[in-house]
């Protein structure tokens, strides 16, 4: 990756994402072991932490994915919930994954969407990370890190103007 004007320090190198990815795997193979889960992966961003956790799983997935448009740092999204909904959910234990939850926002919009319209036993999500000051999501979480300040943070999914999600580690933006 060529240099660039707006990665700046380091937050989460490639090792601790692994580690991080390694986390949440086991708190889920723990929780969800000989259940029936549904893995729906909020896109774009959490394409990357999706890839890698669903390969840590110990028990069988159905996967699916989600799109709810925002723009990072904002925490009052309504933009649609775009989900054409490939498999059936019903009954069945969902795990909304993403990169991270930075304002919480458009995750509990989401969260509130598939727990409220498609009768599943269950809604939880996993995140590589989560930043202090979100707002409260009424499911469980699964995270690896919490995040000291709410800096905008590039990388791993992550984006800036629509780049920067394949950076393979996670550092500050610099604007």
């Amino acid at each position: 990756m060529e240099t660039n004007k707006h990665i700046g320090s380091l937050v989460l190198s490639k090792e601790q994402i692994r580690l991080g990815v390694a986390i949440v795997a086991d708190k889920l193979n723990q929780k969800f072991s000989g259940e029936e889960v549904v893995i729906i992966s909020v896109v774009p961003g959490g394409i990357l932490f999706t890839a890698d956790l669903v390969r840590e799983l110990k028990f069988d997935v159905y996967m699916d994915y989600i799109a709810c448009h925002h723009t990072p740092g904002v925490s009052n999204n309504g933009s649609p919930i775009v989900y054409h909904q490939d498999i059936n959910i019903k009954d069945k234990h969902v795990i909304l994954v993403d990169d991270a939850i930075e304002t919480g926002g458009t995750m509990k919009r989401v969260a509130l969407f598939i727990g409220a319209e498609f009768g599943v036993k269950s809604v939880s999500i996993a995140t590589l990370f989560v930043k202090p000051n979100r707002v409260n999501i009424p499911v469980t979480q699964y995270f690896a890190y919490e995040m000291e300040n709410d800096d905008m943070l590039i990388g791993y999914g992550l984006s800036w103007e629509n780049k920067y999600q394949n950076i393979p580690f996670v550092s500050k933006l610099i604007k």
